[in-house]
Parts: C-alpha cells; sequence; structure tokens
C-alpha cells in the first residue's frame, strides 16, 4: 500500500468531515489499517482532531461549586491563663516486671504455658520474652494481660476522665 496524493487528498477531506480513523482505513481500502492512517495524518501534520458542527456548538457544562470546608478555629488563651490548664496530661507508663537472667527465654524457647509478652528491642541481642506463666485463655501472664486488655469498667473511666478534661479546658478557656 502507498500514500498516493489521491489517497491522501481523501484522507484528509475524510478527517475534515470528522470520521474516525477506523472508518477513513474502511473507506480508503486496500490494506490500510487505522495505524497507517493514524500515521499519515500525523506525518501530515493533521494529527488534531478537525472541528466539527457539533464539537462548536457544545455548550460547556456548569460545574458545581466546590463544598466550603469549615477551617478549624483555635482558641487564643490570654496571658492570665494558668498554664496547668491547658497542658494535656502525660501519658506514663507502668513499669515492666525485670525477668532475671535464668528466666529469660528466646522466641524459639518458649514453651506452650509461657508468657508470650516481648520485651526489649528485637533487634538487640538482650530481646526476650516474659516467659512467667500465661493466664488461662491468654496468651500473656497476669501482669502483661493488665497491661494489653482494657477492661470495659477501664475504658469508661478513661472516657469519664477525658470528658471531665475537656469540660474543665473549655470552661477555662470561657
Amino acid at each position: 500500500m502507498s500514500w498516493t496524493p489521491e489517497r491522501v487528498e481523501t484522507l484528509k477531506r475524510l478527517w475534515d468531515k470528522g470520521l474516525s480513523a477506523s472508518a477513513i482505513a474502511a473507506r480508503l481500502g486496500d490494506g490500510v489499517t487505522r495505524n497507517a492512517v493514524i500515521s499519515k495524518l500525523h506525518r501530515s501534520g493533521l494529527s488534531g482532531r478537525a472541528q466539527n458542527v457539533s464539537t462548536q456548538n457544545r455548550i460547556t457544562r456548569m460545574r458545581m461549586p466546590a463544598a466550603k470546608v469549615k477551617a478549624p478555629t483555635f482558641v487564643r488563651h490570654s496571658a492570665n491563663t494558668p498554664m496547668a490548664s491547658i497542658q494535656p496530661e502525660l501519658y506514663t507508663p507502668q513499669p515492666d516486671i525485670v525477668i532475671p537472667l535464668v528466666e529469660r527465654k528466646a522466641l524459639a524457647d518458649l514453651e506452650p504455658g509461657d508468657c508470650r509478652w516481648p520485651i526489649g528491642d528485637p533487634r538487640d541481642n538482650d530481646f526476650h520474652f516474659c516467659a512467667r506463666p500465661h493466664v488461662s485463655g491468654l496468651p500473656y501472664c497476669e501482669h502483661h494481660a493488665r497491661r494489653a486488655y482494657d477492661t470495659v469498667e477501664a475504658r469508661r473511666a478513661k472516657k469519664m476522665t477525658a470528658a471531665a478534661q475537656t469540660q474543665r479546658k473549655d470552661e477555662v478557656l470561657a
């Protein structure tokens, strides 16, 4: 297949009418493919789509305005607001049990009834597990089970404490 001047003229005319590259290839026939049409259009400098009547008269759609997001409000504290009432309560972790060297176990040395609480950084040579007798139905000893699991009462107490602190802060800021 070769691009004769007549075929190139037909290609340009059909492209200007708005036909697709596949439709032009089918009209030209004689083994002309869609990709051959696209390549010839590109080489001829006609790769942009010609404007037809329907695209010229198209009305641009109005976009809905984006939903307004309310910016967070910041409360400024006066100079006479006590700092103790503003600062959050710091978390103080419970001290961990000190496991004697002879009782420390690596993961491979743990037995079915041992506490699985990891102690230390796994990358350190000193890393070990608690290995004290575990509570029935749990993987941890009594001490570590208390640290790992919150009771319903403990969660309620935390919520009540947090709500009281928030209320106190609001009263101080008002």
